[in-house]
């Protein structure tokens, strides 16, 4: 449990809160609770910055860190678009479902297809991109857009560049699942089956 894990699992417990302060405001109109909302949302993506600092600057990379970083991620920004994309006028506007759908998706596709590379291959590794990155900081410049009440026509050019890094980075991911799952000897045809014995070996059937 090193010092950049702990900082990771405080970012998972501040999402709860996040949660409960926006349905909160949503529901009583009272401005304390949006900004206990921006600042929760602030400080786990503030953290996600800092246990990258400290994982790569004092040397604590782990297995867990690997899980836990990503995971942390996730359901931040997951829990904020689903929250968002709903309706709750007039106190905050509402972030596009097709957003909301292209993110899920993409994530969807990703537990499905690390669980399939981790089932055939053994380990699956996942390369970080430059888009992917670009992607999740967008993604918070949305919510923290829609929770700061920035009203204006802004919002959807920035929707629309969140979800095409998105579906962009998606691909990319697929891609290269693809390209281990190519690689792997057990993905082979005939792999991991017996070979034909016995006068029965040439026979086919049609």
């Amino acid at each position: 449990m090193t010092t950049a894990n702990k900082v990771t699992i405080l970012r998972i417990l501040l999402i709860p809160f996040f949660v409960v302060e926006v349905l909160y405001y949503v529901q009583t109109g009272w401005e304390g609770h949006r900004y206990a909302a921006l600042a929760c949302f602030a400080v786990a993506s503030a953290c996600d910055a800092l246990d990258g600092f400290i994982a790569r600057h004092f040397h604590q990379r782990s297995e867990l860190g690997a899980v836990l970083d990503p995971l942390a991620d996730k359901l931040l920004l997951v829990s904020a678009m689903i929250l968002l994309s709903c309706d709750h006028a007039p106190y905050l506007e509402r972030v596009p479902l097709w957003l909301t759908g292209t993110i899920l998706g993409r994530d969807v596709l990703l537990v499905i297809g690390l669980l399939v590379i981790h089932m055939t291959v053994g380990r699956a590794v996942v390369r970080p991109r430059w888009v992917g990155k670009v992607a999740t900081v967008l993604q918070m410049s949305v919510v923290l857009w829609v929770l700061l009440k920035w009203h204006g026509a802004a919002l959807m050019p920035l929707c629309l560049a969140a979800a095409l890094t998105t579906g962009v980075s998606g691909l990319l991911y697929i891609w290269d699942g693809v390209r281990q799952l190519s690689a792997s000897p057990s993905s082979a045809p005939g792999a991991n089956r017996p070979g034909p014995t016995g006068p029965a070996a040439g026979a086919s059937w049609s």
